[in-house]
């Protein structure tokens, strides 16, 4: 253990030495200049932008610290007004986003990076746009525009600002404003003397919206030694808003141990509901997978399996109105998706038997979609000052259709409820409902209810520290299981890091806590955030009365840190102490993980699916 805790903190050592050339920006609260009686000066980049343009000298404070507003409340003022123009302005490193007075490139590290750094060009900022010139304004439409504009990789920060025409009191100019990240990243793990495992990527290669990304891993207990992985991914396809990834590596985790000894190819086109007020979105995946011996153990113990995918689904967003805020913003959804998972080889140790990962499976599903989604927009939830977007509102989906496990051919239908809330206390509330069961030989199977609720607390201040709290609670239930896999606890619905995949059951009872602290403090342009948690899971093994459940839960804290100028995530490092420790070899466990991808999902719809106990894609915390 001490050996992998040198080669983590050696990974953590060398990402922040990556780091030492520049220095971060500082968020802060400036003082309104036009009450001292003093000439304003542009502190804000927003005002700055404007006033580039239209030579104003109007004063504005700062954005503030803490950010918590409705997305479209700026822009309702200005509902119904035609746009006339739209100006696109971007900065890089030799300015702070939030104050443009203090200049960077006298910094030699800022000044390398702007040498090494493409800004992202116009044209692929205004592909993204999907609000145009002489059109009415929407202020929902314009919110949805921006928060979709923070959501691409390779952008740290983005707002739309509107400014009032004066020679034209029907119209408005409209004034994007961008920041990039750095998109230049690399991660390096796994380090000894007869191994490693990293990756170099460009997010946004050439400026032009397009990521490229290599991976490569050398094991001296593996024929051949040498891995590697290449993945190339673009950003709205002649502003189609359709988004390419094309992947091909032969260092993929399996799915029986997770080894990296599954060759994988894949493509997918995918054209996502971008927005409230777009109609079409699906996606298109054919890949093909296929697992290799090459650490070489005995063939009793190896899965040798092949299987490809095909899988595409197509949904219409029904009955959209543009004008008028009293108009109806509730969203009516239909899709449709066609899947066949094939294995061309099956491991012998699996034969018939129903193991779902391992099973063919082909299916076709429809669902409709009821949306009523708009967000916040706050920080200090999962990053470090930069904007985040949180949704309200709620999100029904039905779904039905038809589905084939191995020679299990079944009728299906299910429901997943989601409302999101925003208290007048500024937390920031989810509750969720999953339910859904397989109808054969007249009766229910593999039924199921996940019922549960998520809690991120208004953001408390002292003395400089934020803090923020986490809670999260769930009961999950299985009826009459055939061929869905039974219930675990290594996961998101129990106890996360738990490494033990032989604590299975029917019923699970769990609660997650986590309290983050914020500081002040920044190292090299990384600020860091300690957090304290705690995770509780109680599983009631099948055919078990529930008083024999065993309870399970670990303890631990550990720090995050991240430049936020930066594209790669978050870097934590992590301590948790499991009493309980089942089939695991260690009481204690230390990890280290260079890039976490902390988000919410704020899609506004999904492909059609079963109900999924053991993962969660519709969450608002995920990772």
């Amino acid at each position: 253990m001490v050996m992998k805790l040198c080669q983590n903190v050696l990974a953590l050592a060398m990402v922040l030495l990556c780091s030492c050339m520049y220095a971060g920006v500082t968020f802060g609260q400036k003082t309104d200049t036009a009450a001292k009686g003093v000439r304003p000066k542009n502190n804000n980049i927003f005002q700055f932008a404007i006033n580039a343009v239209t030579r104003s000298h109007a004063d504005s404070a700062s954005i503030a610290v803490v950010l918590n507003t409705k997305s479209e409340l700026p822009f309702i003022p200005y509902q119904g007004k035609v746009i006339r123009h739209i100006y696109v302005k971007q900065y890089g490193f030799e300015r702070a986003f939030t104050d443009t007075s203090r200049v960077l490139d006298r910094n030699k590290g800022a000044r390398l990076l702007n040498s090494l750094h493409h800004n992202t060009r116009d044209w692929v900022i205004r592909n993204n746009l999907f609000i145009g010139e002489n059109t009415p304004l929407n202020a929902y439409k314009l919110a949805d525009n921006e928060r979709y504009l923070r959501s691409l990789e390779f952008i740290q920060d983005a707002r739309i600002l509107v400014s009032q025409a004066e020679e034209a009191p029907d119209s408005v100019d409209l004034f994007v404003i961008t920041k990039d990240l750095f998109s230049i990243s690399g991660e390096l793990n796994d380090v000894g003397t007869h191994n490693y495992k990293g990756n170099i990527s460009d997010a946004n290669a050439l400026g032009m919206g397009q990521k490229i990304q290599f991976t490569s891993s050398l094991e001296t207990n593996r024929k051949p030694g040498f891995g590697y992985g290449v993945l190339y991914t673009k950003n709205n396809i002649a502003n189609s808003f359709i988004n390419l990834t094309l992947y091909y590596t032969n260092i993929n985790n399996d799915l029986n141990s997770g080894a990296q000894d599954e060759h994988a190819k894949y493509i997918t086109l995918q054209r996502p509901l971008y927005s409230q007020y777009s109609h079409l979105a699906g996606a298109v995946t054919l890949g093909n997978f296929e697992a290799f011996n090459t650490y070489r153990i005995p063939d009793s113990l190896f899965y040798k399996y092949e299987y490809s995918v095909h899988d595409a689904w197509i949904g219409y967003n029904l009955g959209i109105q543009h004008t008028g805020l009293t108009s109806a913003r509730d969203r009516r959804f239909i899709s449709m998706r066609y899947l066949k998972n094939h294995f061309i080889q099956t491991p012998y140790q699996v034969g018939n038997k129903y193991i779902f990962k391992f099973n063919d499976r082909e299916a076709l599903l429809g669902q409709f979609t009821f949306f009523k989604q708009d967000f916040y927009k706050t920080n200090y939830i999962y990053g470090f000052g930069t904007t985040e977007d949180v949704p309200y509102g709620y999100n029904i989906a039905i779904t039905g259709g038809w589905y084939r496990q191995l020679h299990l051919s079944r009728p299906y239908a299910g429901v997943n409820a989601n409302w999101y809330v925003a208290t007048g206390k500024q937390d920031f509330i989810q509750y969720f409902i999953r339910s859904g069961a397989f109808l054969g030989n007249g009766s229910l199977q593999d039924a199921s209810v996940l019922v549960g609720t998520s809690l991120f607390s208004r953001l408390f201040i002292y003395d400089g520290l934020k803090i923020r709290q986490f809670l999260n609670l769930s009961y999950t239930k299985q009826f009459n299981r055939v061929g869905i896999d039974p219930l675990r606890i290594d996961n998101i619905f129990g106890i996360r890091y738990f490494s033990s995949d032989s604590v299975l059951g029917n019923q699970r009872i769990s609660l997650h806590t986590e309290t983050s602290f914020f500081t002040r403090y920044k190292l090299l342009g990384f600020k860091f955030a300690p957090f304290s948690f705690a995770d509780f899971s109680l599983i009631t093994p099948e055919q078990e009365p529930f008083s024999k459940s065993a309870l399970f839960y670990s303890l631990g804290g550990g720090v995050r840190t991240r430049n936020e100028n930066f594209v790669f995530g978050t870097i934590e490092l992590r301590i948790a102490y499991f009493p309980r420790k089942a089939n695991q070899n260690e009481s204690f466990k230390i990890t280290t993980n260079i890039d976490l991808q902390f988000k919410y999902n704020n899609n506004y719809v999904q492909a059609p699916d079963i109900v999924q106990l053991n993962t969660d894609n519709n969450q608002v915390f995920s990772q």
